[in-house]
């Protein structure tokens, strides 16, 4: 006998049948996508804010809110407790970011880590984000120290400036930075090694060399050789100078040490130089005075953003700086942003 229809002609599905169909196929697309979500968790707890995580994963920021969600429901836990500036772990957070972490950024090097399988030894890459100075005067040493060792390595020294650095390093297109920092970012973990004296650079044959105890008034009637004004020695010396409220002027502004140097030998100007870049050949034909006692010293180490998985090879490198430099618990942190 043939099925009667319903009035309109209308045959109706099943609505559990539906219902159950959508729901089976909501519980796949989470698992087919609870990488995603665990990799939105995991950047969203080390940059601190859902904009800075959707920024680095070049998502919206709802769509990593429903990310989010679609974790916490899936586990039945809440991971994150939200404020205006800043989130917060619960308990339930601080245990799936232990075991979450280095499964999400295990899965990001990958690729890092099989080449380093195929090739065998040391076989690996290396990005170190550094500006000029820290690559002429300090790295040196350090690096041949490391190639020695680790001959296979791939080696990258990213010349770049301390904005450009941080940049990389919260990309994580850089494993480490070295260099020197006044302001340290909350999401970001410095570690300071060398200390250098600011220096007080001039002609051999200009008044100020006779002088063995120069003041910072001694230096107004004379041309400083600057830094560029967007670089941190400018704006440090200027600091100084206006605190003390010492008139002062710029006669030039260049780039590079080696090239201040050289303008200030030829007789151009007098600088203000970090001791990282004087040699026992510029001691022979510049007059070098400490002052200390006006400016600060510079602190140079490894910057690293909190949170960082650190690769074998960049551990090395670390650790031919001082073994123990960055421990877990100086850095393996939520770094907390106030943006």
């Amino acid at each position: 006998m043939a099925k009667r229809l319903p009035a309109n002609g209308v045959k109706r599905a099943p609505k559990r049948k539906a219902a159950a169909t959508q729901a089976e196929a909501g519980r796949y697309y989470y698992k087919g996508n609870r990488l995603k979500q665990m990799r939105a968790f995991v950047t969203i707890v080390k940059l601190g804010t859902l904009s800075r995580a959707a920024e680095a994963l070049y998502l919206s920021q709802p769509s990593i809110s429903l990310q989010l969600q679609a974790l916490e429901r899936e586990l039945g836990v809440e991971l994150l407790r939200r404020s205006r500036r800043r989130i917060n772990l619960t308990d339930a957070g601080e245990a799936l970011y232990e075991l979450a972490r280095p499964l999400v950024e295990g899965w990001e090097n990958l690729d890092r880590q099989f080449q380093a399988k195929v090739k065998g030894g040391q076989a690996g890459k290396l990005t170190i984000a550094a500006g000029s100075s820290t690559i002429q005067y300090l790295l040196p040493s350090l690096v041949r120290q490391y190639r020695e060792r680790f001959p296979d390595v791939q080696l990258q020294l990213a010349n770049v400036t301390g904005k450009d650095g941080m940049a990389l390093l919260r990309a994580d297109e850089a494993d480490l930075a070295v260099g020197s920092m006044l302001d340290v970012p909350n999401d970001i973990a410095w570690a300071p090694i060398y200390h250098y004296d600011p220096m007080l650079i001039a002609p051999l044959d200009h008044p100020l060399a006779s002088q063995q105890d120069v003041r910072l008034e001694d230096l107004s009637p004379y041309g400083l050789i600057l830094p560029p004004q967007r670089l941190s020695t400018y704006r440090l010396v200027d600091l100084v100078f206006q605190q003390r409220q010492v008139p002062y002027h710029v006669a030039i502004e260049v780039g590079g040490w080696e090239v201040i140097k050289e303008y200030v030998a030829m007789g151009m100007g007098i600088s203000i130089v970090t001791g990282i870049c004087i040699t026992d050949a510029d001691r022979q034909r510049l007059a070098v005075r400490n002052m200390r006692q006006y400016f600060p010293q510079r602190s140079y180490g490894v910057v690293m953003r909190k949170g960082k998985f650190l690769s074998k090879e960049a551990q090395a490198f670390i650790d031919l700086i001082r073994p123990g430099l960055l421990t877990h618990r100086d850095y393996d942190e939520s770094g907390h942003s106030e943006r």
